[in-house]
């Protein structure tokens, strides 16, 4: 049989979340989600507040969430460059769901000195943390 496999490396500036070889990785590119499968094209893309979502060759998933960063493509290899990455299992609900409703609370404000590019950006962070989470209860 076949071996559709490569490799994967996940760094952020603090630390590498992971090095191995999996099956598929599922990335939210600048785009949409990007789904990556052993023989996928070169590839360099920017990556949106999101997840990143792999499958190592014994079966198992991983979920983890990005604030941002970039991905890149090449033969057998797939490198995220996250800006900020934390594993879904040490997101925190409570504070993902603050910071959403304080985000809508800042784009709702009729407030001149607000910054609506910040606070959507906030909102987007926030909506990714909590999809992370809902796919950890799955």
């Amino acid at each position: 049989m076949a071996d559709f496999s490569f490799h994967l490396e996940i760094v952020s500036a603090e630390e590498r979340l992971y090095s191995g070889t999996v099956q598929a990785v599922t990335v939210s590119g600048s785009e949409g989600e990007l789904g990556i499968r052993y023989g996928h094209a070169p590839l360099l893309t920017s990556i949106r507040p999101g997840l990143v979502q792999y499958v190592t060759v014994s079966g198992q998933q991983e979920v983890l969430y990005i604030s941002g960063g970039m991905l890149e493509v090449q033969n057998s290899s797939v490198k995220v460059l996250a800006d900020t990455a934390i594993r879904a299992e040490d997101l925190d609900l409570a504070k993902a769901e603050e910071a959403k409703r304080a985000a809508e609370a800042k784009l709702q404000s009729s407030s001149h000195d607000v910054n609506y590019a910040e606070a959507a950006a906030d909102l987007a962070r926030a909506m990714a943390q909590l999809r992370v989470l809902q796919l950890l209860k799955r």
